[in-house]
């Protein structure tokens, strides 16, 4: 990493050539049904969703089972899908909440 890159990295608290868009980057608009992408807002990263009602819901970018990405899993209707360990989540602000881990139910 060249010293430019280092300061940034420090100054900023991300590598800006990551190649994650800033939230306000992103079009909303143009994100279809089905559609989990990771973006960053600021230097927090959150993932973005078009749930299955149309819904756009924006989250922070960690699973609270164990911290892996949720922008590498998927949504399934009005839920999003950890990929480390199928854990379904739904959106409650900018936070996620589990639903079911790993098919089976809470309770």
């Amino acid at each position: 990493m060249s010293s430019l890159a280092a300061q940034m990295l420090d100054i900023l608290g991300y590598d800006p050539d990551d190649g994650v868009p800033q939230l306000a980057e992103l079009d909303a608009r143009a994100l279809a049904v089905g559609t989990l992408v990771a973006a960053r807002d600021g230097a927090v990263n959150v993932a973005v969703a078009r749930l299955a009602s149309g819904k756009l819901v924006v989250v922070d970018d960690v699973c609270p089972h164990d911290g892996g990405r949720i922008s590498d899993g998927f949504v399934d209707g009005e839920r999003l899908v950890c990929a480390r360990h199928g854990w379904e989540l739904a959106p409650c602000g900018r936070r996620c909440e589990r639903v079911r881990g790993a098919g089976v139910p809470l309770g």
